[in-house]
């Protein structure tokens, strides 16, 4: 069996770095800083990745938990894609992950992800956008007395926790060829379907513990991944 590299928390410098980062947003300073990236935010993020991805793997099989950091893992690069955004900042302020499952890509995957922020970080489950033919799909399911049945339940139990979000919400009408007060009307008007954890405290980012109190909330999260991969398939 490999052994999985030890994952004793992030370094208070390491999000310190974020903080210089969001003042020193440019090339130059980046560069100059690059070792500092290396070894206060991307090593202990690469271990952060296989440790909770060899957990997450007991939810969904086939996960991929892939520690590269090119942006063909886990890992999103650090670098912003500037070509059409007003604001030309040339990095993120951030180091963000996405774990997926499954033959598409991972942004159009159904997914567990994270982000990691100089004060605080977030987690989500399920997917930000959908694919023009996952949202038929979506559609499909939902209208489904069975399938969106089982979604309506999800959202409910999520909603009575008063601590997880369900969102994704887009449309302002019922899509044509579904009635307007159809029972799951709001959830017709979704153009993505994700739920966002508690934010999370930088006490916990700076703590080993940090994988076992992001599983638990993906494991309670897991229900929205669930149901949209399979209805992806």
């Amino acid at each position: 069996m490999d052994m999985q590299p030890p994952f004793s928390g992030f370094p208070q410098a390491g999000l310190d770095f974020l903080a210089q980062l969001a003042a020193n947003n440019e090339w130059a300073w980046f560069e100059a800083h690059k070792d500092d990236y290396q070894k206060l935010l991307l090593e202990p993020a690469q271990a952060f990745v296989v440790n909770l991805g060899a957990k997450l793997e007991g939810l969904v099989d086939g996960l991929y938990s892939d520690p590269r950091t090119d942006g063909r893992g886990v890992l999103m690069r650090i670098h912003r894609d500037t070509r059409f955004s007003k604001d030309k900042s040339p990095y993120k302020t951030n180091i963000s992950g996405i774990f997926w499952a499954g033959e598409r890509k991972k942004m159009e995957s159904s997914a567990f992800g994270f982000q990691i922020e100089a004060d605080g970080m977030g987690l989500m489950a399920g997917m930000f956008s959908f694919t023009p033919a996952m949202l038929t799909a979506y559609r499909a399911a939902v209208d489904d007395d069975r399938q969106g049945g089982k979604l309506a339940d999800i959202a409910a139990a999520l909603q009575h926790t008063g601590v997880y979000t369900l969102n994704g919400e887009h449309f302002k009408r019922v899509p044509t060829g579904y009635a307007a007060d159809h029972p799951r009307a709001d959830l017709l008007r979704h153009n993505g379907l994700y739920v966002f954890s508690p934010r999370i405290p930088v006490s916990d980012i700076l703590s080993p513990a940090l994988v076992d109190i992001c599983y638990a909330h993906f494991e309670k999260m897991a229900p929205v991944q669930r149901w949209l991969a399979a209805v992806a398939t």
